[in-house]
């Protein structure tokens, strides 16, 4: 048969060279055999056709090309199949682990200051978490089933290579995450990250890629493209070799992942209630929901969005609040802050989640994820108290309560009684099914809330940051997906089942 490698091919198998010598020998060495670049030409020879201009070599998984990056990662796949064992797997999970560890603060630094969301302090623990609370291999359990008519096993194997979509409220955490996840259950996979967290984003798959190529992996099991726009989203959506997709952010993402035709999970948008009865521990719900909301200041989708408390214990749980770090603004200040914090468009479908019929109010981008402080510097609030979170009383129908607004704001609503309370709740979520919280000492009441509300996360008496395994039992993750049902995803969550049948009775030991 006649062979012809094409530019591509030779780029490609250079690539790999120069990934094998890297991970054996050294950058430095890797640099010492690289090809000087040819002198470019002067002119084109006349009437030849110009050559065509190859992607640079990929940084360790981070590509000019989206196709490269996708090529790059089917190609990663099948060597990791081919060549590491389940061990081999866990060997390189750990190393994923432990450079998240040890490059936390300097990521947490990277992840602040390109997006300029949250706070510093608080992106070091939920790289933490990620890193330490993420299931590995261990997450793969084999189903058997054994009888008369033999014997049937049931294993977890990848769908090959996946093309996932990161927030920019969670970037570097997702990716590392659902590498974790992804790469346990034998994948690789291919980010289109948030544009607004390209930068993070690509230092985070470089620091994985190295990790993996140190512990033995091959080179590209993770990888993105530079550039993300929706144009490389689309190709990555489209491509053959892209057997499922993940996406974690907005509704309008997870539909149109859905609309691909392929196998897809989609993590949407949240507005988590908090229902607070007349029997719970004011002071401790009053705390866990302080810590919960003012997280990384609200940007969390499973955060405390609003609470609805019964009238005749609503006293108690705001002076409970003022005393561990809330301010309450008053009505004015409020008014003040909502012509900065939100912004009005004419609504095309009428009245809808607002306080005048016909409008819509959205959070502006240049205030989520800011910090307390800067909303009460810019109200001209002087205080010495170290303000973590901002409360308001308000009515049902404004827009706080309605709005994933994601800022350090935090609406209160009064409900003359428990009935009142769940059904305000379970409206103000939306049906988005993501998270829900309540604080209360009676079991019937807490399982009464969670029946009407169908979350998929569901904390009583803590923080919502329990719910994903911070000051909570269970394992942590950053993609939850409600809208396609997947709920906390894991490694288990990115494969296929194969079933496996030994029949007539083979392998049956006993009678």
């Amino acid at each position: 048969m006649d062979w012809k490698l094409t530019e591509a091919d030779v780029q490609s198998i250079v690539d790999q060279v120069m990934a094998n010598i890297e991970s054996r020998l050294g950058p430095a060495a890797a640099d010492r055999l690289k090809p000087s670049a040819p002198a470019a030409s002067s002119q084109v020879a006349a009437g030849a056709p110009a050559a065509p201009i190859a992607s640079p070599r990929p940084e360790y998984g981070v590509f000019d090309r989206v196709e490269d990056a996708v090529r790059a990662a089917a190609e990663a796949q099948e060597a990791f199949m081919r060549q590491c064992r389940l061990k081999d797997r866990e060997r390189i999970l750990q190393a994923i682990r432990e450079a998240t560890l040890a490059n936390k603060e300097e990521l947490a630094r990277l992840i602040w200051q390109e997006t300029k969301l949250g706070r510093y302090e608080h992106k070091i623990a939920k790289l933490e978490l990620t890193a330490t609370r993420t299931p590995g291999t261990e997450d793969l359990v084999t189903e058997a089933f054994s009888g008369d008519d033999g014997l049937t096993v049931v294993e977890h194997a990848p769908y090959g290579v996946i093309g996932a979509v990161t927030p920019v409220t969670n970037p570097a955490e997702t990716i590392i995450n659902n590498a974790i996840g992804m790469l346990a259950s034998g994948n690789s996979v291919v980010f289109n990250v948030h544009p607004s967290a390209k930068r993070c984003s690509a230092f985070t798959v470089q620091m994985i890629n190295k990790a993996i190529m140190a512990a033995g992996g091959p080179a590209n099991l993770v990888t993105m493209v530079r550039e993300p726009t929706m144009e490389t989203l689309d190709v990555i959506v489209k491509s053959p070799s892209v057997r499922l997709l993940v996406g974690t952010g907005g509704p309008g993402l997870v539909r149109a992942l859905l609309r691909s035709g392929k196998k897809a999970i989609g993590a949407g948008a949240g507005n988590p209630p908090v229902v607070v009865d007349e029997t719970a521990d004011l002071e401790h719900a009053a705390k866990e929901i302080i810590k919960g909301a003012s997280f990384d200041n609200n940007i969390l989708c499973i955060a405390e969005k609003e609470v609805f408390v019964v009238d005749k214990v609503a006293d108690g749980l705001i002076y409970h609040m003022l005393d561990n770090g809330a301010y309450m603004l008053d009505r004015n200040e409020l008014d003040k802050l909502m012509q900065f914090a939100l912004t009005e468009s004419e609504s095309q479908g009428g009245a809808g989640c607002s306080i005048r019929p016909g409008r819509e109010y959205h959070a502006a981008k240049e205030w989520i994820g800011k910090d307390a402080r800067l909303f009460l510097d810019k109200l001209g609030v002087k205080t010495d108290r170290n303000v973590e979170l901002l409360l308001c009383e308000v009515d049902f129908d404004h827009p706080f309560v309605q709005l994933e607004q994601m800022m350090p704001v935090l609406p209160i609503v009064r409900a003359k009684h428990l009935d009142e309370a769940i059904d305000m709740a379970v409206k103000a979520e939306h049906g988005n099914r993501h998270t829900a919280v309540m604080h209360s000492r009676n079991v019937d009441n807490m399982t009464r809330f969670a029946r009407a509300i169908g979350t998929t996360i569901f904390v009583k008496n803590g923080s919502s940051l329990a719910g994903v395994g911070y000051g909570g039992e269970g394992f942590a993750t950053m993609t939850i997906a409600g809208p396609t049902g997947e709920g906390l995803t894991s490694a288990r969550t990115f494969t296929r089942k194969l079933r496996c049948v030994l029949a007539d009775g083979g392998f049956r030991i006993t009678g």
